[in-house]
């Protein structure tokens, strides 16, 4: 089998040959549509997978400390200990700062590790970088909530499992981003980005659901399953993931068809018969040689009349049009090929950030993802010691922050697509986000609905500008004008980016444990609303820029 079979995902290469032997279904399936949207679907799964994983610790985070004489489990007979329902060493006074720094190290690691990450994943197989990430996300997903089953109580132990978490996770964002941007143009991207990035909520909300199941009752599995879930998503993507249309193998699968008993090759549009078994490479090589002395300066195939058999209008349209787009790939080679011409060199970091529009994001984005983590890594604790709702139904109720954040996504993306305005859309929502806010912390003990209310509005105004960016942004800096044509750099773009964004998601958890130990979560929420101010005026040139062109 030829090197270029081989980088086409197994389960893929499985489908094709059922396809193959039944014909009926090439006329009914439009392949490259089939593979675009199973492309949508797989990188869907795969980032709610590494969320998923992500969210547990905020959910166990309750039951780690908490109050012994109100705990849900009956406490040993004779037992007289008043921490008995506490892990170690998270029993102690200052266990929000032990807290703390666990989301830190995770957070810390991972905004360091994505800046490589994305510079990584732009010359390698993506396919093969996510699978082995998820495998290894997994992994530190689950050593987490072994620590209950081996009665382990070392903080060094946890903060090592985190900061090695934290860097596997920086395998994920790069890579869908990548995926989604080398299959959707930019038509109507941001829709299609604000429903697609609706995977960060779903994720968030499978992983706070999985880990209630079992947070008051064994909440080492609160780890393991969502672990679990991650592993599996990536095998999944290791058979079935396209990661570019030039992965789909169709040039292989089309001149590889058999008429009348020989074997077709076919090379800029033009196609051989080879009537015997040892025909060799050398041999076509002359071939093809000999047929470019005879055509015309045109390389275009129309212009030479050759049957074509049985290759429908359709799948001739697959096929490359130039030479040079007729390479061999290897589960090695980098897998972001270019749309023109030669194969260009990657993107580095100084030119990533020298992209107009880069750092004005990438620093929004900074605070954004400080506002959004807090609540990803408190809201069930905060809702805990709020109110007297117990663990699982707090982190049952945390979830619909993120059902606010699906619906502010796909609104985002559609604003960011009817008006063509990026900058101006994350900056209204972030300034409407700042009432909301304030609003939940004044009002969410009202009663239930109140607070339902409040934490889907502010879901949505918190979340959207951090999808928009994320995504649609991203992918559209990635593929900026100033590149030139150079496809290679929407890897780098994103870590860039992202990365920026994550030191923001670990700053705010840490001041958030810090803060709310000190003064209270109401000097959270203060802190909160002022790191959207900031995001706001750091899009302040953006934002004049793109209302100059209106007039």
């Amino acid at each position: 089998m030829s090197s270029t079979t081989n980088s086409v995902p197994y389960g893929v290469q499985i489908l094709q040959k059922v396809s193959d032997k039944c014909p009926s279904l090439n006329r009914i399936i439009d392949r490259e549509n089939l593979y675009k949207y199973s492309v949508l679907v797989l990188t869907f799964i795969t980032y709610a997978a590494y969320h998923a994983s992500r969210k547990p610790i905020s959910v166990v985070k309750i039951v780690l400390y908490q109050n012994c004489s109100e705990a849900t489990t009956p406490a040993p007979i004779n037992n007289t200990d008043p921490d008995w329902c506490n892990w170690a060493p998270f029993n102690a006074e200052n266990h929000s700062a032990l807290f703390g720094t666990l989301d830190s190290a995770f957070l810390f690691a991972y905004a360091i590790a994505m800046f490589f990450s994305g510079i990584i994943a732009e010359r390698v197989n993506i396919r093969i970088f996510l699978t082995i990430g998820m495998l290894l996300s997994g992994t530190a997903c689950s050593m987490f909530g072994l620590a209950h089953y081996y009665n382990i109580h070392s903080m060094w132990y946890f903060i090592g499992v985190q900061i090695f978490g934290g860097i596997c996770q920086t395998t994920g964002w790069p890579g869908v981003v990548t995926a989604m941007g080398n299959w959707f143009g930019k038509g109507n991207r941001g829709f299609i980005f604000g429903i697609w990035n609706s995977h960060t909520s779903i994720g968030n909300i499978i992983g706070t659901l999985l880990a209630s199941l079992y947070v008051e009752s064994n909440w080492g599995l609160s780890f393991i399953v969502p672990g679990i879930f991650i592993i599996a998503s990536g095998i999944l993507n290791y058979l079935f993931l396209v990661v570019h249309p030039s992965d789909i193998n169709s040039d292989t699968h089309l001149n590889e068809k058999v008429q009348n008993g020989h074997k077709a090759l076919e090379r800029n549009g033009i196609r051989r018969q080879s009537p015997r078994r040892d025909y060799n490479i050398q041999e076509e090589n002359e071939i093809l040689k000999g047929s470019s002395e005879e055509k015309k300066p045109s390389t275009s195939p129309q212009e030479v009349s050759i049957p074509l058999g049985d290759i429908s209008s359709k799948e001739l349209s697959l096929l490359p049009s130039n030479k040079d787009e007729v390479k061999e790939k290897t589960e090695g080679s980098p897998i972001l090929s270019h749309l023109n011409g030669s194969p260009k060199k990657a993107v580095g970091f100084i030119g990533a950030i020298k992209i107009p529009g880069v750092i004005e994001f990438s620093m929004c984005l900074f605070f954004a993802k400080l506002v959004s983590y807090t609540f990803l890594y408190w809201l069930p604790n905060y809702i805990k010691y709020s109110s007297d709702y117990s663990p699982s139904q707090s982190a049952d109720l945390s979830t619909l922050f993120d059902v606010g954040g699906i619906f502010g996504g796909i609104a985002a993306g559609i604003f960011s697509d009817m008006f063509g305005k990026s900058a101006c859309t994350c900056a209204v929502m972030l300034f409407l986000a700042i009432p909301s806010l304030y609003a939940y912390n004044l009002l969410s003990s009202v009663n239930l609905i109140v607070n339902i209310a409040l934490l889907v509005i502010a879901g949505g105004l918190v979340n959207g500008p951090y999808a928009l960016i994320t995504t649609a942004v991203s992918a559209e800096l990635g593929t900026h004008s100033s590149l030139k044509g150079n496809s290679k750099a929407l890897s780098t773009v994103t870590s860039i980016i992202d990365g920026t964004g994550s030191i923001g998601a670990a700053v705010g958890p840490l001041l958030a444990a810090y803060i709310s130990n000190l003064f209270g979560w109401t000097s959270v929420f203060y802190m909160l609303m002022g790191s959207n101010v900031l995001a706001i005026l750091l899009l302040t040139r953006l934002v004049k820029r793109e209302l100059q062109n209106v007039g």
